[in-house]
């Protein structure tokens, strides 16, 4: 066989260069298209910790192939591989449709070869996956690097006492087993989080530099990502990555995290072959002020060329970003405050101070050299009104002029969309929280994300907004913050018209849309055939600017003897572990004990 293991990421609807008609907003404001071809880096890590052992593992991004190449023949790619498994992602819920649909499309090429799934969405929902018939595991849980061996060994050896792999979801003939969710590991140390290691070498091994890219536009902007904790100490209402939703989901009580050591280590390695800004997943403060300290200690120490983007999960005070400052020649920050309203940030869990101390920490920020600082608001948040959602924009000026104008602070609002997060407290509670589920099968969304308009894919209502109150609001305030940035020259004339175009565009798509909804079912489809060609160019940037999301860097990739230099390096790696391939067995052993003494101490 070529291959062990064959990693599919799907894009969010399977067949969206036919289907997709207006996705709006939905993904403005994240690095990919209304199509999610990002896929999440646990990828990387179970494919960086496998060939550790031997195995060859190949990662093909199916959702970006196709959005590089209409013509892209996914049938004809998939049918050509032959591997032992393969393994499909659904981390996040907007790929209901598309990885189904993939995994249908490979079991029928395929019928004799496993197809396991995992990921956030897939633990939640894998009693659903495993009854489709063309799916045959779901690997659960947060951290499923070491259960992946495991597993692989078995389907090499023939060995089907699958009973024996904690988290794992399994099918064999008509019997379904759902073993316990026990394996939660406590430190992120001894696993790559993203395996940027295994994509440098995956480029040479295969010899194939289009398959693993992450996302549309990387080789022209190449952003790197780092993890820094599983699990999460904050517990946000809407955040199906929020503390009550990792402890419900993975059975995870305790934050998990990569050693500062490890993550300096790391940031060093992508300088080697990256100039582009390097983001830290996470706000770091999670992990206590002896945490923080040694990170910023190691980072000081090296000669970084690289910018680093920071998160705020709450106020900073100067001395943290003074902290900052000190160990890095250029940072930018992240926030995600949703709202203006202090009650209901402090309702929900995020940046749940005054708004005072807000302004506080952006002042404290740009005085202490920050570059850039991203600042980001939300439409259908719990507790929020129509009027709420447009005030927004008032406390941006209120922001802007507190800030003395300052130009380095861009200002972002968007839809909760298109669907509540799976475990979040919001999802698992609605009512309480407000909220009116509209979703709640895996069915349910998957037929929800392939709707002709972003209004029709929200999976929720509130209290106070119905779904027309939730888009009306995003592009009113969308409209009124165009308007804000050019009163304060934050976007020239050209930048604002666009915008506006955009937007009224899109109001006017979004009323013709439920028109044509509102006729016989038989003529709807011809209708919105007619519609789509006109729609395509507003489902990317409709609300903000092509490149207000950017970090400026003025080179992309360190020099040609660097690149050169790792690519060697993770050649010969490669080597060694082909020698080691022999000492496969005896690896498997040690780590079937070292997993059965844990399986004895939970």
């Amino acid at each position: 066989m070529k291959y062990d293991l064959v990693l599919l990421h799907a894009p969010s609807v399977y067949d969206f260069s036919k289907n997709s008609l207006l996705a709006g907003p939905i993904s403005d404001v994240v690095p990919s298209s209304p199509v999610f071809e990002m896929y999440p880096i646990g990828l990387t890590s179970i494919a960086d910790y496998l060939e550790r052992y031997g195995l060859r593992v190949k990662i093909i991004n199916i959702a970006n192939r196709m959005l590089m190449n209409p013509h892209f023949d996914v049938e004809k790619k998939l049918k050509s591989i032959k591997t032992r498994a393969f393994g499909i992602d659904l981390h996040w819920l907007p790929h209901a449709h598309g990885s189904i649909e993939l995994a249908k499309i490979v079991k029928s090429l395929h019928p004799e070869t496993p197809i396991i799934f995992g990921g956030l969405s897939a633990t939640y929902y894998h009693k659903d996956l495993i009854e489709y018939p063309f799916i045959d595991f779901v690997m659960r849980g947060d951290s499923t690097e070491k259960l992946m061996l495991l597993l692989m060994n078995k389907l090499e050896m023939g060995n089907t006492h699958y009973a024996e792999i904690p988290n794992l979801t399994w099918k064999k003939g008509s019997e379904i087993g759902y073993n316990p969710l026990t394996y939660v590991p406590k430190d992120l140390d001894d696993v790559d989080v993203p395996g940027y290691r295994y994509t440098i070498r995956s480029v040479f091994k295969y010899r194939n530099f289009l398959d693993p890219l992450p996302y549309n536009g990387w080789l022209q902007y190449p952003n790197t990502a780092l993890l820094t904790a599983r699990g999460c100490t904050q517990n946000c209402l809407i955040c199906g990555g929020s503390r009550e939703a990792y402890n419900q989901n993975c059975k995870r009580q305790s934050l998990a995290l990569r050693s500062p050591a490890k993550l300096v280590e790391d940031i060093q390695f992508i300088s080697r072959f990256s100039r582009a800004p390097i983001f830290i997943l996470h706000d770091l403060r999670q992990g206590g002020r002896e945490y923080v300290n040694e990170f910023f200690s190691r980072l000081k120490k090296l000669n970084l060329k690289n910018e680093i983007v920071f998160e705020l999960f709450q106020y900073a005070d100067e001395g943290y970003l003074k902290q900052i400052e000190e160990s890095v020649p250029s940072y930018s920050i992240e926030i995600t405050l949703e709202t203006h309203d202090e009650h209901i940030r402090r309702y929900n869990g995020k940046f749940s101070c005054s708004n005072e101390k807000v302004i506080e920490t952006l002042n404290y920020a740009l005085k202490h050299s920050c570059k850039k600082i991203d600042l980001f608001f939300m439409v259908g948040i719990p507790g929020q009104t129509y009027q709420s959602a447009v005030r927004n924009i008032d406390f941006c000026e209120t922001i802007h002029l507190a800030c003395n104008h300052d130009p380095r602070i861009f200002y972002f609002v968007a839809p909760l969309a298109p669907f509540l997060d799976p475990a979040s407290p919001a999802f698992e509670h609605p009512e309480i929280h407000g909220y009116k589920k509209l979703c709640h099968t895996l069915e349910d969304h998957r037929k929800a994300i392939t709707q002709p308009s972003w209004k029709h894919m929200l999976s929720y209502e509130t209290k106070d907004m119905t779904r027309d109150d939730i888009v009306n609001a995003t592009y009113e305030a969308a409209e009124k913050l165009n308007e804000f940035k050019l009163k304060y020259q934050l976007i020239d004339q050209a930048g604002y018209e666009d915008i506006k175009s955009k937007i009224e565009r899109s109001k006017a798509y979004i009323e013709k849309i439920d028109s044509i909804l509102s006729l016989p079912e038989d003529e709807q489809a011809p209708a919105l055939t007619k519609l789509r060609k006109e729609i395509q160019e507003l489902n990317n940037y409709s609300i903000c600017g092509k490149n207000e999301l950017k970090w400026e860097v003025q080179k992309n990739y360190a020099n040609f003897f660097s690149l050169a230099s790792v690519g060697l390096e993770q050649l010969y790696q490669d080597y060694v572990n082909k020698m080691n391939h022999f000492l496969r067995p005896k690896r498997r052993l040690q780590f079937r004990l070292d997993t059965e003494q844990q399986k004895a101490k939970l």
